[in-house]
């Protein structure tokens, strides 16, 4: 009897033994997923404005070596002639930005609708595959979703809604016509006082823009909007136009808009690999 009170006992205490050490691990994991959240939290703050960043085909273009289908640098008369989305970018006011912020992959059915206005007005200007947030790679659209798309709740709550916002502000502020009417007009030969640029997309619509260049040639121009998607500037603070110049941008006193001629698939070197 003894024996048995003596097993039943050591049973007993290998059980709660047993418990304990399940406990201790549930309230171990627990604690750092919740320290892995805080961290997370704390790294990626609310977002304080959007930047619409536009590209250039002009100059992207000019720098093609091959061509694959996904390029729209290589589409003959329907290369893109005018300015193009590079992305909807969540910033920060002190120059960061957050990145990566949710684990939502990219799915392109879910903007099947919005593909046709995607391809014109929002294309990748190159054959590569950029990287994803969780160390694969993707298309443009994908890197542009995860990267930044994710970042922008909760202004923009999904994927869908983040393409559709990115398109609809394209359209409402056409800086490719603003600057069309001003008299800046894609040209191989003429160069055009930056301040010229920079005072036509004020005048329209009344807040500074930001652009970037590439060996004197608009590369690219971002607009940029607070929340609610009215109009603000993108140089922060007291900073003037020279300042701009001379720090914020890569841009020279006089910058041209250079025009492209798509060579085609058949007329640059193809690449299979990067198609596939």
């Amino acid at each position: 009897m003894k024996m048995a009170c003596s097993a039943l006992s050591v049973s007993v205490q290998f059980k709660a033994i047993l418990l304990l050490v399940c406990l201790q691990l549930v309230v171990s994991v627990s604690a750092s997923a919740i320290e892995q959240t805080q961290t997370q939290t704390q790294t990626q703050r609310e977002f304080d404005y959007f930047a619409l960043a536009l590209q250039w085909p002009g100059t992207y273009c000019q720098r093609t070596r091959y061509c694959c289908s996904s390029n729209a640098c290589c589409r003959r008369s329907n290369a893109p002639t005018e300015f193009t989305i590079h992305g909807l970018w969540p910033d920060y006011n002190d120059g960061s930005w957050p990145a990566c912020c949710t684990r939502s992959n990219f799915d392109e059915k879910l903007i099947s609708t919005l593909h046709d206005d995607l391809e014109k007005y929002w294309p990748s200007l190159s054959c590569g595959s950029p990287s994803t947030c969780h160390g694969g790679k993707g298309s443009f659209w994908a890197h542009e979703w995860e990267k930044h798309g994710t970042c922008s709740f909760p202004v923009i709550r999904d994927e869908y809604n983040y393409f559709l916002t990115g398109l609809s502000v394209y359209f409402k502020y056409n800086v490719t016509q603003v600057l069309e009417n001003a008299g800046y007009i894609p040209s191989n030969t003429e160069k055009y006082p930056l301040g010229g640029i920079v005072s036509a997309i004020e005048n329209a619509f009344h807040a500074t823009p930001l652009l970037v260049c590439s060996k004197g040639s608009v590369e690219e121009l971002h607009l940029c909007f607070y929340k609610d998607f009215k109009p603000r500037d993108c140089v922060v603070g007291s900073s003037t136009l020279n300042d701009m110049v001379s720090s914020k941008s890569s841009c020279p006193l006089y910058v041209s808009l250079p025009a492209y001629v798509s060579l085609g698939l058949d007329s640059v070197k193809t690449t299979l690999s990067l198609d596939a």
